[in-house]
């Protein structure tokens, strides 16, 4: 079941990837990301306060427990990382192709397994070194792409931005697990939602409202509400996959870096970007590599 959960999440986030590249053509990175965090809050706070007001909810899979300082302290620096990370792949994400941050993005999974090896003690075997070896490669082809597009890998500040983005997004994933063994996955996603737009509301006075009339304007974009929307959906799958006992994060994290596949097929199809062909043989051997690591972790 929670292998099932987990490419479920993956679909859905190769679609919040092209609703989030959509809302940031040409326009203002702060607000989008203060936007999805105040609607992320809608779709979930309206559970919190069901679950404090009533007891319609009592035994459901919505229901959000009471719980203290104890554990919201844990969620705060949650909100605190994916944020950081966030910052950090939305506006890699706007000023570079999708079809190179898809593939940056899905080597995120070595980073998890690099990670679940020295915190959580597992051991990489031979299938898996294969899978961190093709991703290393993948890499390296795929700065061989950006060059045909002007992009150097080693002094684009916006592949730095991706790159840091997603070693935050495995700090998160690694952290995700020890909050799952610990903590109700209903309390974690919804108050998560809440600090983080509490967080954007203090970042959106102190960083973009200052200088606003001398960076790109903000537009509103449909494609806003749909970030919120496939992001929730996808996270709700994937905590709900690893609060299962036999979950395996080094597993859930490479099945969900899958949704590059969608992203790259939208970003053939709807944003007509180049290079697909040599692109295309990177994001190849990314997913080969995905593949060693699921035959090395089963």
């Amino acid at each position: 079941m929670w292998l099932a959960l987990a490419f479920l999440s993956a679909a859905l986030l190769g679609l919040y990837d092209v609703s989030k590249k959509q809302a940031l053509r040409d326009n203002a990175v702060i607000p989008v990301l203060f936007l999805n965090t105040f609607f992320s809050m809608l779709i979930f706070f309206p559970f919190i306060t069901i679950s404090v007001v009533s007891d319609v909810l009592d035994g459901t899979m919505l229901y959000v427990p009471m719980c203290g300082w104890e554990v919201h302290k844990y969620i705060m620096l949650k909100a605190v990382i994916v944020l950081s990370s966030w910052i950090f792949g939305y506006f890699g994400m706007k000023h570079l192709p999708i079809t190179i941050v898809g593939p940056i993005n899905a080597t995120r999974p070595v980073m998890v397994l690099l990670g679940a090896l020295l915190i959580f003690g597992e051991r990489l075997n031979a299938y898996q070194w294969v899978g961190v070896l093709l991703a290393m490669v993948s890499f390296m082809l795929l700065s061989r792409s950006g060059k045909k597009e002007g992009i150097d890998f080693r002094h684009n500040r916006w592949i730095f931005f991706v790159v840091m983005s997603s070693l935050l997004g495995a700090v998160s994933a690694l952290y995700d697990k020890f909050l799952m063994q610990r903590f109700d996955s209903m309390v974690v996603q919804s108050w998560f939602t809440v600090y983080q737009f509490f967080i954007m509301c203090f970042l959106v006075l102190v960083l973009w409202a200052p200088v606003r009339h001398k960076t790109t304007p903000f537009r509103w974009s449909w494609a806003i509400p749909f970030i919120s929307v496939f992001l929730c959906v996808a996270d709700f799958a994937y905590f709900t996959a690893l609060a299962q006992e036999d979950s395996l994060i080094s597993v859930v994290s490479m099945v969900r870096r899958g949704s590059v596949v969608v992203s790259f097929l939208c970003g053939a199809l709807l944003f007509r970007e180049k290079n697909l062909r040599s692109k295309a043989l990177d994001l190849l051997l990314v997913l080969l590599g995905m593949l060693f690591l699921y035959l090395g972790s089963r």
